[in-house]
């Protein structure tokens, strides 16, 4: 794997970490900042919605940009964003922060995901995108947690500074870089490459990207009430990085598999996905189940869903090169966005473990029987 896509993979985790970093300093920024935790909550909100809208955004505004110029750029917003961040005493402003951090990391995601698939050619794409996923799954495993005890020690200002930092390492690679192949967009218009959205088959799998992350994130978000009902409070921690190291065993059956026969790995995958949270929302309340079935959701979900996003950017690669990257960066999203909203409705109907892992397999099995219909027709 090319030396680039090690530090590309090294600034998504240090995105990812931000992304995810405020649910373990949530009551120590509120109080320091003098609101209350769910005011302080829209901090998460804001970022997540700025993803949405940023992706397409914010790879429309680079796409007659040289690919090092992009990148160099959003990682320098990205950072001065969590320096100001540190900085600041005004929830507005870091708010406002972490509006521009989400837009920044969606644009350096775009162009990341398009830029690693052209540096290996169409035969590794699915294996360096993994590699990309592996950052975001990385943070959710050991940043978060990491997050959580520095901001416990040092103060929640402290886990700002050090996301900053880690965005030195990658921008001093891409700075150096020998070579960074343009993605072609300037010579193709933004409507063309905004029509090709439209293509059936693009369209189709950027939904089934959604329905599928919806799922993982919103079992994932809720995954610590019934753990502490079942287990305890102390399990919590434990059971997350089961569920994050079969997240990383999930990403690199990507990487092996995905390249060469994805559309078996989706037929096998995505039925196993469906069985394994059904199997989670009926027998979760027995601690067994619950520790064998986490790590197993954890490498279905990433596999099927890295899966999809290595054909979503392939799908649309040839008619929208620029823009590819944003769509796949969108429909990932937007499931991190209406997963937990989803899967806290159903918490909230069922209680437990059965609400969030029925939801999640509510949404998998959509996802597969619309998929194969659609494309079908596609």
């Amino acid at each position: 794997m090319p030396r680039l896509v090690l530090f590309l993979a090294l600034a998504v985790f240090a995105m990812g970490t931000s992304e995810f970093m405020l649910a373990g300093v949530l009551p120590a920024l509120a109080a320091d900042l003098a609101v209350t935790p769910s005011t302080a909550g829209s901090l998460v909100s804001a970022f997540a919605v700025g993803m949405v809208v940023g992706a397409p955004v914010t790879a429309a505004l680079a796409r007659r940009w040289p690919p090092r110029s992009a990148l160099l750029g959003f990682l320098v917003v990205f950072a001065m964003a969590h320096v100001v961040g540190a900085l600041t005493a005004s929830l507005p402003v870091l708010l406002g922060t972490r509006v521009m951090a989400a837009f920044a990391n969606a644009g350096f995601l775009a162009v990341a995901f398009t830029v690693a698939a052209a540096a290996v050619g169409p035969e590794r794409r699915a294996r360096a995108l993994s590699m990309l996923l592996a950052g975001t799954t990385i943070a959710m495993v050991a940043g978060v947690p990491a997050g959580a005890a520095v901001g416990a020690v040092a103060g929640w200002r402290a886990l700002f500074w050090a996301v900053a930092v880690l965005c030195v390492p990658p921008f001093l690679a891409i700075l150096g870089a020998a070579s960074l192949d343009p993605v072609g967009g300037g010579r193709r218009s933004l409507r063309k490459e905004l029509v090709a959205l439209c293509d059936g088959r693009t369209a189709t799998v950027l939904v089934l990207t959604a329905l599928v992350n919806a799922g993982t994130f919103g079992a994932l978000t809720y995954l610590a009430v019934p753990v502490e009902e079942v287990l305890s409070v102390a399990w919590i921690p434990l059971v997350l990085m089961l569920f994050g190291a079969g997240a990383c065993v999930g990403v690199a059956i990507v990487g092996r598999i995905a390249d060469a026969r994805p559309r078996t790995l989706l037929a096998a995958g995505a039925p196993l996905l469906v069985g394994a949270w059904a199997v989670l929302a009926v027998g979760g309340g027995a601690p067994l189940v619950l520790l064998v079935i986490v790590p197993l959701a954890g490498l279905l979900a990433f596999a099927v869903g890295g899966t999809l996003i290595a054909l979503a950017i392939g799908s649309a690669a040839d008619a929208a090169p620029t823009m590819a990257g944003s769509y796949a960066t969108a429909a990932l999203n937007v499931g991190a966005v209406v997963g937990p909203v989803g899967a806290g409705a159903a918490l909230t109907g069922f209680g437990g473990i059965a609400g969030p892992a029925g939801f999640a397999a509510a949404v998998v099995a959509a996802a597969m029987v619309g998929g194969a219909v659609l494309l079908r027709r596609a």
